[in-house]
This record gives structure tokens, C-alpha cells and sequence, in this order.
């Protein structure tokens, strides 16, 4: 508790003094970041070099920089032609000679989540786009170096990075983000944690551009403070706390903390939890450019940020939405070409649920079991009972979990598979943890329902892939795959709401009885609606805003190319 006590502490020493005395308070952190620039100079300085070295050895395997450039020309040639005047007054070819050093605040990279490839394409568009700029990643994975993670996000994304003008830097504090560092009072520990975790990173580097793509709104007001020249960008996947949060804590709430606001003890919670969110409020107002992965965030995003924003006018361009809405990237495409849904196809599926998600809490993996053996169990008896004959030609079906796995999810994972035992479906039930991506297109291509049980899910970049790949979607009645994805298409519906576990048995159950006819043609529809999460939307999209980011980065620093 003693390195917990010196963290709030100084936190609160911070805020104290931000609020009461800003004039000193921005003068002295104006001081330290001059410091952390300086000290961090001749890092910057090889950094550079090794770009260059790297980048010239690239060319030499290749031949030619023609040829370097020429499948990056050709494969990004449609995303050009729309940003085709999108600088000031039309300019644009004065723009692409931008290098400098674009650092994207990522600790858990290499965790092969949803926000994981939110964060590889971010960088591919822009290496796409901004070809002479860097790319550097803080991460704390410091059991996996550089090529080790461009191969993982190669096997689990089907990513490929242009090696040399990327880089990883290493941080020490990553467990001053941790829910375990902080067992009291975590939103707020966290947040205190993510301040001192970026210090960590600008003392290893002071970016032109500072990107958060994890959520550490904290971590890019530090940089504000620190950095004023330095503009900053924000990928929010989830706001911290949102009104459905503290909604929660009443009798009857839905997610982790339901009914947790009952009480004296809850009365405390409640009131810490609505002093937490004015502080978030007023970080995140600092903010230059901000982005959300879908309506859902946005409305939380707007509802905390929004009024603060509008006092400070951090807007970047009066013709740009200021919080705006950027789907996450769905390898839509690739699920394509890979998976064919016709007449034919749809005899090859199996009666299989698939359900993608890490195994964490916040999934609800519990609930789908409990779902699924509530509608398994009188089929698996009338199997059983017909001495293993298949009845009425219906194959019992299988629940399919895959997802990634942290060493602290074993555990969970154990759990889920004697709960799975205990309730008699163990059978049917399937785990298949970090499996790549190859093998998630073939669970997906045989099976017929994809589920996903997350309460207020901020968006369900998984529920975009099991359309995309022709699966009827049962999702949880809330969050991004209930206002955004699992929508209806030419007012026909692409899959179904629940949010218990007798609604989802009986889902499950809707799902696994249409008509061959009936079920081809939900197939089709999702299929539609998923091409609105396609990699190139989100790679034009993002390039509108980092454009919004290098724009103010010449502004403020009053001279071009820097």
C-alpha cells in the first residue's frame, strides 16, 4: 500500500494544484517537459537513424524504392482519391513529405484484442498515407520484441506493417494500470496510474503527435500540460465511467457492479464514483482530436467531454464533428473471399454457436453456458435417448469459445470448464484459446449462430466478424451490437437481442430453426450491413483526423514538415 498511498498523494497534490493556481501549475509543467525533451533527444536522434538504416535495408531487398512503394500506392489508392482536397485550401502535395514521430500510447499491445486491431490499422493507414512519418508504440510487453509482435498481429489480424518506420519503446510502470495495483478505489487508482505511466513513456521519447488508442484520457492531459506544442488524439473504445455505470449501482442494475450503490457503503461509492467522473470530464475536455468507436461511446463521450469542450474550444476544425464516430476496422473483405455463402455453402454449417470474446468477466461467459445448456440439454437427451441416432436429422449443436487468454485468465478458464461439466454440456462445449486467425475463419465458415454476451458492449468488432462471415447473430440487447451492428437491413433483421439467459436459450433456439431458406437470407442481409465496418472506411476516416493532428502540429510549432 505504500507506493498506492505516494500515488494519491501526489495526485491529489496535482489536482489541487490545477484547479487553484493554473498559471503556476502549467508554467512549472511547461519547465519539466522542456526537461523530458532535452533528456530524450539523442534517443530521438537514433531513433531516426535506425529508420533510415532499416528503411535502406528494406529497399535493398526489394531493388527499388518503386517497388517499395508501389503495392502501398496501389492498395491504398482508392482511400487517396477521397482525401483527394481535404488539406486547407486544397493543398496536398506539399503534405507528404511529413516525417516526424507520431507515438501511440498502447501498453498492453501485443494483447490480440479488438482494441489491438483498432490500434495495427490505425498505424497501416497511416504508414499508408504518411509513408516518411514513424510510428512508435509505448507498450509494456517487454517479453516479445519487435518482430516477434509483427508477426503476431500478422497470424491473429492478417496486419502487414511496414517494419522500418515503426518502433517499440518499452515501460516499467505498466502495473500502475493494473485493477490489482489498486484494490480501492481502481477507477481513480488506475487513471493516477496511467499519468505516471506516460511520464514512463516521455521519458523515453517525446513524440510530435501524442495518440492514446487504450483509453488513459489522464495520460494525454499530462501531455497537454507537459507538451503544449504536442497535439493529441484519442481512440476511445469505452469511457472509463458513463451514466449507464452509475446507473448500475442501483437495486436491479445490470453488469459487474449491479446493485453495488445499496446501502451507506454504496451511498460512498456512488459519490466517489460521480467525483471520479468531473475529473474525467475535465481531462478529456483537453483533448484536441477525439474519436469513438460508436454511437454508444460517443453519446457517453459527449454527455461527460462535451460541455467542458465547449467552454475550452479544443475543436480542431469547425467543419468537423468534434467527438466523431470511426467504427473500429473489420477485416469485412478478407471474411469475403474467404467464406462463400450460397445454397451450397449453407449445407456445409454445422449447428454450432461461436463465441469470440477474451476470456474476461466483463464477457459474461457464464451466462452464454447457462444459455446454451438450458436450450442443449433436450436435444442432447433426445440424442441420448435414441441411442446416439441423431434425431430428426438435427446434430446436437456445439458452443465454440475462443478467445485470447492472459496468464491471469487460466483460472477463469478452469472455472468455465467444470461450470461447463457441472451443468452437463461439457461435451459440447469447445475452448480454444489464442487461436489465429486462420482458425477463427474456419470455426466461423462452419458454424451457423455467433454470440456475444457483454453488457453495454462498446462496439463488438467480433459480432461485426460473425456477419461478415455469414453467422446469424444473437448479441447482448445493449450497447454498439444493439444500436449499431445487429441492426435491421431493408427493415428485415439480421440476427437477435437478449439479455438473460432464457432470452438467449430462446435466440439460440429461433436462430438454429429457420428454414434453410429464411436463414440464407439473414446470412445475406448481415453480410450487407457488415461492409459498413470495412478497413478502408476506417483507414479514410482516421486519415481525416490525423490529417486534423498534423495540421495543428505545423500550427503550433510555426514552421512545416516538423
Amino acid at each position: 500500500m505504500g507506493v498506492v498511498s505516494v500515488l494519491l498523494s501526489v495526485c491529489f497534490a496535482v489536482v489541487i494544484a490545477s484547479i487553484f493556481i493554473p498559471a503556476t501549475f502549467h508554467a512549472s509543467g511547461r519547465l519539466v517537459g522542456k526537461y523530458l525533451r532535452g533528456a530524450s533527444r539523442t534517443r530521438r536522434e537514433l531513433l531516426i537513424a535506425r529508420t533510415a538504416k532499416e528503411q535502406k535495408e528494406y529497399e535493398e531487398r526489394v531493388n527499388t524504392e518503386r517497388e517499395v512503394r508501389r503495392k502501398d500506392s496501389d492498395e491504398w489508392e482508392e482511400v487517396e482519391g477521397a482525401l483527394v482536397g481535404s488539406a486547407a485550401n486544397g493543398e496536398q502535395a506539399a503534405d507528404q513529405d511529413w516525417s516526424g514521430i507520431i507515438g501511440f500510447f498502447h501498453p498492453f499491445c501485443n494483447a490480440g484484442g479488438g482494441g489491438e486491431r483498432v490500434l495495427w490499422e490505425a498505424i497501416r493507414a497511416t504508414q499508408l498515407r504518411r509513408p516518411e512519418a514513424i510510428c512508435v508504440v509505448y507498450t509494456g510487453d517487454h517479453d516479445v520484441d519487435k518482430s516477434a509482435i509483427l508477426k503476431r498481429v500478422e497470424e491473429r489480424f492478417n496486419i502487414h506493417l511496414h517494419a522500418p518506420s515503426i518502433h517499440f519503446l518499452y515501460l516499467t510502470k505498466r502495473d500502475y494500470v493494473l485493477s490489482s495495483t489498486w484494490p480501492r478505489f481502481t477507477l481513480l487508482g488506475q487513471s493516477i496510474g496511467s499519468i505516471f505511466l506516460a511520464l514512463d513513456a516521455f521519458q523515453l521519447l517525446v513524440p510530435d503527435i501524442f495518440i492514446d488508442t487504450m483509453g488513459y484520457a489522464f495520460a494525454t492531459w499530462l501531455s497537454t500540460i507537459l507538451f503544449p506544442d504536442v497535439p493529441t488524439g484519442a481512440y476511445v473504445h469505452y469511457p472509463t465511467i458513463s451514466t449507464d455505470m452509475l446507473d448500475s449501482l442501483s437495486s436491479g442494475g445490470q453488469g459487474i457492479h449491479a446493485g453495488a450503490g445499496v446501502g451507506l457503503r454504496g451511498l460512498l461509492k456512488r459519490a466517489y464514483w460521480h467525483i471520479f467522473a468531473s475529473l474525467y470530464s475535465r481531462v478529456g475536455s483537453t483533448i484536441d482530436v477525439v474519436m469513438t468507436n460508436s454511437s454508444w461511446t460517443q453519446a457517453h463521450i459527449k454527455s461527460l467531454w462535451g460541455p467542458f469542450r465547449k467552454r475550452q474550444n479544443t475543436t480542431t476544425n469547425q467543419d468537423t464533428e468534434d467527438i466523431s464516430v470511426v467504427f473500429p476496422p473489420v477485416a469485412v473483405a478478407d471474411l469475403e473471399r474467404a467464406i462463400h455463402i450460397d445454397e451450397q455453402s449453407e449445407a456445409t454449417r454445422r449447428r454450432d454457436i461461436v463465441y469470440i470474446a477474451q476470456f474476461r468477466p466483463e464477457k459474461n461467459h457464464e451466462m452464454i453456458l447457462r444459455a446454451f445448456a438450458s436450450f442443449a440439454r433436450p436435444e442432447i437427451k433426445a440424442s441420448k435417448d435414441g441411442g446416439g441416432v441423431i434425431i430428426g436429422r438435427r446434430p446436437v449443436p456445439r458452443l465454440i469459445l475462443i478467445g485470447n487468454m492472459r496468464a491471469s485468465d487460466e483460472m477463469r478458464v478452469y472455472t468455465l470448464r467444470v461450470l461447463a461439466r457441472e451443468l452437463g454440456v461439457d461435451e459440447y462445449v469447445k475452448f480454444v484459446p489464442d487461436a489465429k486467425w486462420e482458425a477463427m475463419v474456419e470455426y466461423m465458415a462452419q458454424s451457423s449462430v455467433g454470440v456475444n454476451g457483454m453488457w453495454s458492449e462498446h462496439f463488438g468488432i467480433g459480432v461485426v466478424e460473425y456477419q461478415a462471415a455469414g453467422l446469424i447473430c444473437v448479441v447482448h440487447d445493449s450497447g454498439g451490437p444493439k444500436m449499431d451492428i445487429v441492426v435491421d437491413v431493408e427493415g428485415e433483421p439480421t440476427g437477435y437481442h437478449a439479455s438473460s439467459v432464457e432470452e438467449y436459450a430462446a435466440a439460440f433456439d429461433k436462430a438454429l430453426s429457420l428454414p434453410a431458406e429464411e436463414a440464407l437470407k439473414m446470412r445475406l442481409r448481415a453480410r450487407r450491413s457488415a461492409r459498413r465496418f470495412s478497413t478502408q472506411v476506417f483507414g479514410e476516416k482516421w486519415v481525416r483526423r490525423m490529417e486534423e493532428l498534423i495540421r495543428l502540429r505545423r500550427q503550433r510549432v510555426g514552421v512545416r514538415g516538423l
